[in-house]
């Protein structure tokens, strides 16, 4: 449940997005993803997760996004996201760049 409502969150942000920032479906999709991750990781692991206090800044900007963006101010609201969601998850970034990296090694997509 939590992987096709993190899905669908995503895809709502990318279709709110190419629609000339529609603030509908842009908090549909922030509502999705996050009570998608909330099943995936669970609800305590989540929440330490958000309020630790090093990420504390990523995670006012982001939740500050999410406000804006339900306040109707869609622009605004996706920048102070999009800045909260690099501070929140820039030490995942080395470690998925990594993966990507790997995947040269793999036979068939070698070749490719």
């Amino acid at each position: 449940i939590g992987v096709g409502l993190v899905g669908f969150g995503l895809f709502f942000l990318l279709f709110g997005i190419l629609l000339y920032f529609d603030s509908v479906l842009l908090a549909f999709g922030n509502l999705l993803f996050l009570s998608g991750l909330v099943f995936i990781v669970g609800f305590r692991r989540t929440f330490t997760f958000f309020f630790q206090r090093p990420k504390l800044k990523g995670t006012s900007f982001f939740f500050g996004g999410l406000i804006m963006v339900l306040m109707r101010w869609p622009i605004l609201g996706m920048l102070l996201e999009a800045y909260g969601f690099i501070s929140l998850f820039r030490s995942f970034f080395p470690v998925a760049f990594g993966f990507l990296g790997s995947l040269a090694n793999i036979p068939l997509l070698s070749q490719v």
